[in-house]
């Protein structure tokens, strides 16, 4: 079964919208749960996602306050029932139908750990037609970014931060993460590639969202913590908790 971790927090104008696609998915004989992290948002998503509760397969948590995606996603994964996880946002930047072609590589066997890349060569990967200068700073940072990633865990990878991120629930089992914003992403594929698991990369159709559209990244806070958890997720301790079988009893919705 192919568990979908859906952290979601004002996006009204979208969250219906990826919630059907995905449900809408044909996986042949693979199941699907959709696992909802609503974090309290402030703009009805909240009563959107509720409409939802009851569908099958969908299984809501509803937090308290927002913490953060990194947070919400770490709530999602802790309760995915499915043998491969897949991380997926409430917007429209990604496109469900990539799905398949995501699970091929471990479906056939040939890695564990897939990215969904969004690098096409010869065009941005962000391209922002009433703020170019902010898709400039933006393209030239996800390189630099790629390269002082690549140069710290010893890998070639086009897109480590990809939303698209999908993995054998195997890989992440016991294992500790505790980064709560978008520093999730480095804690994640870090972890992951420290513990042997070697990710492929499979392009992915990807249109950009500027700022003023509810993109969520903040350009000058960020980027530091990234750097910090590139450095700390290199050298940090891998932490394993003690494993424990995931609750298939639990009610499908959480208030």
């Amino acid at each position: 079964m192919l568990s979908v971790v859906m952290a979601v927090y004002n996006e009204a104008h979208t969250v219906a919208d990826v919630i059907e696609q995905v449900l809408k998915l044909d996986l042949g004989e693979r199941g699907l749960e959709l696992i909802i992290v609503e974090s309290n948002s402030t703009d009805g998503t909240r009563d959107i996602v509720k409409s939802f509760e009851d569908a099958p397969g969908v299984k809501v948590i509803y937090q308290a306050k927002p913490q953060g995606k990194g947070f919400a996603v770490r709530a999602g994964m802790d309760a995915a029932l499915g043998d491969v996880v897949l991380i997926q946002d409430g917007d429209l930047e990604y496109s469900v139908s990539d799905y398949p072609a995501l699970l091929k590589p471990i479906e056939l066997g040939e890695t564990s750990f897939v990215l969904g890349s969004r690098h096409v060569r010869g065009r941005p990967i962000r391209h922002f037609a009433d703020a170019r200068l902010t898709g400039f700073v933006l393209n030239t940072a996800h390189w630099g970014f790629t390269a002082l990633f690549d140069l710290t865990y010893g890998v070639r990878l086009r897109d480590p931060f990809t939303m698209y991120k999908v993995f054998r629930r195997e890989c992440i089992e016991g294992l500790e993460f505790t980064s709560d914003r978008f520093d999730f992403d480095w804690e994640l594929v870090a972890k992951l590639i420290r513990c042997g698991h070697r990710p492929i990369e499979v392009p992915v159709t990807y249109t950009s969202r500027d700022f003023k559209s509810g993109k969520k990244v903040r350009m000058w806070r960020d980027p530091v913590t990234w750097i910090v958890a590139c450095a700390k997720f290199r050298v940090a301790p891998i932490v394993r908790r003690p494993a424990t079988a995931p609750d298939e009893t639990a009610p499908s919705s959480r208030r």
